[in-house]
């Protein structure tokens, strides 16, 4: 993360804990209060996407991205199909991890 990215992340976090709407302007200020230079584009790019996004939205999205997609299980209807869906769902379970190397396999440990 850059020092723009930052100066203008704290600058926003200020004005919204003090209730100020998040401008271009008023993020300016904070960062030249605080004796920092950043790239003239920051303080706008950031103000355009608070315009759009809350910053509670995207404090509390945080460590949710994406990455892997969920699994939906669906429930059986009855009869034989809970037993299949029953037998299928151990075997997928079953993905072995591969064994990592320890110490001891290479000949000495952390107490020789």
């Amino acid at each position: 993360m850059s020092t723009g990215e930052l100066a203008c992340s704290y600058a926003a976090l200020i004005l919204h804990d003090d209730g100020i709407p998040v401008t271009a302007e008023k993020i300016s200020t904070l960062v030249k209060a605080a004796t920092l230079k950043i790239d003239s584009y920051w303080a706008p790019l950031f103000a355009k996407l608070l315009e759009k996004r809350s910053v509670d939205d995207l404090i509390l999205s945080v460590g949710s991205g994406g990455g892997g997609a969920p699994v939906a299980v669906a429930a059986p209807a009855g009869g034989a199909g809970g037993a299949a869906a029953a037998a299928a769902a151990p075997a997928a379970e079953e993905k072995e991890e591969p064994k990592e190397e320890s110490d001891d396999d290479m000949g000495f440990s952390l107490f020789d």
